[in-house]
């Protein structure tokens, strides 16, 4: 982290502990903090935003350091740039991550400018990454906690925005996070990690989503074509899940568990299949669209290097090609499971996150096609 002699830095306070603790490094470091709060959801009757408690929490913080907080209202820019997209692609049939464009559109776009309207010399957030500046373009680091790493949600972030921008707590362990903040006397050391969607919160998923879509149900069908029963519309289903089917009991199955294993839009079917590891969830290859590339592209293709198609992941060893048009094939050593269009695949070089793109389209491993 660089030398500051007062520097003003403004610190992204969502009211958790992690942007708290930042928080508190940067005013030990001697930094001139300043806190912003952001408000990106409006929404009547609304029980599932904690906005306004989040708040508080970081208001009781900036207290606590004796530093000011500064609140500003993103929503129109988070629906325009973020939710908007988030329904294109579950009304596609997709399935979106949200948080990858938050990050870019909000927190490293419109907070980032905001920012530096307000005279930051750096941006501050509490995620768990690192940045090396050691020499130029800034790379991407993981972060010492390989559990609360989230480079994966960073991979799409503006190169440029990297060479400002402090990640305190990346050399932290989460628990040591948490010891901060109570030596520190913050209300909220011992609070839950928020999960959910990206500044919208945690909601019963198939009510909210339905307030913007319209539902089409539709049948169950097995990989060999037999009907099992409905589904609620194929928007509230991804690849690989088992749970919240309502497939019961067949007389002529077995008892292996069902997962969804595809999607048929144009029928309006979801195709279902017994074991965790059905042929049709597997997949030796998958194309993106454009890469993001953080810093510089690579100099020759095919690259060799590891990568995560979804959060919760380990890296896998594979090569990515770069075909025509801008589309670029990953080829992993071996099959992976459930990888699904509309999330991330993300690419590493040891600890440096080299950046990532849309899941377009998945070859399946098997070469076996079931009739529906």
């Amino acid at each position: 982290m660089p030398e500051t002699s007062r520097e003003r830095v403004v610190v992204g306070l969502s009211g958790g502990v992690d942007s708290s603790v930042a928080a508190l490094l940067l005013k030990q470091r001697g930094y001139d903090v300043h806190g912003l709060f952001m408000f990106n959801w409006e929404e009547d009757e609304d029980d599932y935003c904690s906005a306004a408690e989040d708040f508080q929490d970081a208001r009781r913080v900036c207290e606590e350091l004796d530093i000011p907080l500064h609140r500003v209202n993103f929503a129109n820019e988070y629906r325009e740039q973020v939710f908007a997209h988030f329904l294109a692609e579950y009304q596609a049939g997709r399935t979106p991550n949200p948080d990858v464009l938050c990050n870019r559109e909000i927190k490293f776009g419109v907070f980032f400018d905001h920012a530096r309207r307000l005279g930051a010399e750096w941006i501050a957030t509490g995620h768990y990454a690192r940045v090396d500046r050691s020499a130029a373009p800034a790379r991407l680091l993981r972060a010492r906690d390989e559990n609360k790493d989230q480079t994966y949600f960073l991979h799409a972030v503006e190169s440029g925005r990297f060479e400002r921008v402090l990640f305190p707590i990346g050399e932290l362990e989460k628990s040591e996070v948490r010891k901060l903040a109570r030596e520190a006397g913050f209300v909220n050391f011992n609070k839950r990690d928020s999960t959910g969607i990206c500044f919208i919160g945690e909601r019963p998923f198939r009510e909210f989503l339905s307030r913007y879509l319209p539902a089409q149900p539709g049948p169950i069908k097995s990989d060999d074509g037999q009907v099992l029963g409905e589904h609620r519309g194929l928007m509230y289903y991804t690849l690989g899940q088992r749970q919240g089917l309502g497939i019961g009991g067949h007389s002529d199955r077995d008892e292996r568990p069902w997962y969804v294993i595809a999607k048929d839009l144009e029928r309006n079917v979801l195709i279902v299949g017994q074991g965790h590891e059905h042929p049709r969830l597997m997949s030796e290859a998958l194309n993106t669209a454009q890469v993001h590339w953080i810093g510089d592209e690579p100099e020759a293709f095919p690259l060799r290097c590891t990568a995560r198609a979804r959060y919760r992941q380990a890296d896998k060893p594979c090569v990515v090609e770069a075909l025509a048009d801008g589309i670029f094939r990953v080829r992993f050593d071996s099959p992976q499971r459930a990888v699904t269009p509309g999330q991330f695949v993300v690419f590493y070089d040891g600890e440096r996150c080299l950046g990532g793109s849309v899941i377009d389209t998945v070859m399946e491993y098997t070469k076996q096609a079931a009739t529906i």
